[in-house]
């Protein structure tokens, strides 16, 4: 339902599913709640990890960007000894001697460089800064996708392990069924069609339950994939699926919650920033730039027989042939920043659909709990009052059949209601940004 737009924002999605797996199984099965393994999938989880790498990256080349703004030192320390081939050189005539050395000398220096004016570089940095925050905003909203996708899976757990307990009732039901209409069959007081029909009622529960356990265990890897469990590491789920309404809805006020705290909205906001800012550094290159350099060293036969020498430059270049260059950096930039205000843009509306999307599936799987219920309980009184009867002798088992039919519907219904229910309540925290901090007063209808 609503879970499937919301997963994705924020790199792959597929990278969500995954973990990193970082400790070996126990022999002991491991008990797992829900906040257990939520916390679990906010240490382990690939999607994550893969989001904070990415803005540590962020934060490395947002260095690179300030280095270029700081000081740059250099020192050099040369020991030299040479001899010199004169006549190779080109030196020939009396008095000129054809080798001279072997000679030496050593040099101690410290070079200074500094950028006194470079406005496009400062503006480069500047954007390296807003992309480094976009990085941290993406991270923190990384784990809410975390807290979604975990949570997802958690549910679908145990609406396995409810449609696998009611598998198992139905199976036994039809069990007891059919061993009626052997009984009735082998007195002679019903025909063999009735046994035949409950055989093939008892079967197809057995094969309903051979799917349920089989989803089940693939699920339960699922899980474990996500949140960095060992495929090996047996574990048992610990919560349950209640349902609790969340009333109170106001779509409004969930909106203006959602736009002051979506992190991938104010994530792409600092990257807008921060292409703005790439803009003008592009448009900064056709200043002058100024440069001073500072050269100091120590220079002669040895350490102690040596004399300092100083040597101070500025150069002021500025671009005079490079239209094309410079034209095409700043078409280049404006695009990236057209681009970056066209998906803020998109992503507000996104964000502004997903509170709404996430509302209504609220509304409407509340009202499909009540009825699948409602239809539970009615099935199952169905099925009462056609074994009633059919053991009575005032009916055959058709009814009985039919009614094992509508009990097994109206469970599974009523376990993807209450799923429904719960991951729509999820899907609102994620939409308005508090999937992490506030999921479990939503799950709990506050």
């Amino acid at each position: 339902m609503a879970s499937a737009s919301l997963l994705g924002q924020t790199g792959s999605s597929s990278n969500f599913q995954g973990s990193v797996v970082q400790q070996k199984a126990s022999a002991q099965v491991l008990a797992l709640g829900l906040d257990d393994a939520i916390q679990r999938g906010l240490r382990y989880n690939l999607g994550l990890m893969l989001q904070a790498e990415d803005a540590r990256s962020a934060g490395g080349q947002r260095l690179q960007a300030l280095q270029s703004l700081l000081p740059s030192v250099m020192g050099t320390a040369q020991d030299t000894v040479a001899q010199t081939n004169l006549q190779a050189e080109g030196l020939r005539g009396p008095g000129f001697p054809a080798v001279i050395g072997p000679y030496g000398y050593t040099d101690f220096r410290l070079t200074l460089n500094q950028a006194l004016v470079n406005v496009s570089s400062l503006e480069n940095y500047l954007a390296s800064k807003h992309d480094f925050r976009a990085g941290q905003l993406s991270v923190q909203d990384a784990r809410d996708l975390v807290v979604v996708t975990v949570g997802n899976a958690y549910f679908l757990c145990l609406a396995d392990a409810a449609r696998l307990n009611s598998a198992q009732a139905q199976v036994a039901t039809s069990k007891i069924s059919l061993d009626q209409a052997v009984y009735s069959h082998q007195a002679g007081v019903s025909p063999r069609l009735d046994e035949l029909r409950a055989r093939v009622d008892y079967q197809t529960q057995q094969q309903s339950l051979i799917v349920v356990q089989n989803q089940y265990a693939k699920d339960k890897i699922a899980l474990a994939r996500a949140i960095g469990l060992p495929l090996d590491q047996s574990f048992d789920l610990t919560d349950s699926a209640p349902y609790a309404a969340l009333d109170d809805l106001d779509a409004q006020q969930a909106m203006q919650r959602a736009l002051k705290y979506r992190n991938d909205l104010k994530a792409l906001q600092e990257q807008v920033i921060a292409a703005e800012k790439s803009r003008s550094a592009a448009r900064m290159e056709r200043l002058p730039q100024l440069n001073f350099e500072i050269d100091y060293g120590e220079i002669g036969v040895n350490p102690s027989n040596s004399y300092a020498t100083l040597n101070l430059s500025g150069q002021l270049t500025a671009p005079l042939f490079e239209e094309g260059r410079l034209r095409g950096d700043a078409r280049v930039a404006d695009a990236a920043l057209q681009q970056m205000l066209a998906q803020e843009n998109n992503l507000e509306g996104q964000v502004r659909a997903d509170v709404q999307d996430s509302i209504l599936d609220i509304q409407a799987a509340a009202k499909l709990v009540k009825v699948a219920q409602s239809n539970m309980e009615l099935a199952s009184e169905t099925l009462s009052e056609a074994q009633e009867s059919y053991k009575e002798g005032v009916a055959d088992n058709l009814a009985v059949s039919q009614a094992l039919s509508t009990v097994a519907q109206a469970n599974d219904q009523y376990v993807s209601s209450l799923y429904q229910h719960n991951l729509a309540k999820l899907s609102l925290a994620r939409a308005i940004g508090l999937a992490q901090l506030q999921y479990k007063a939503y799950l709990g209808g506050k």
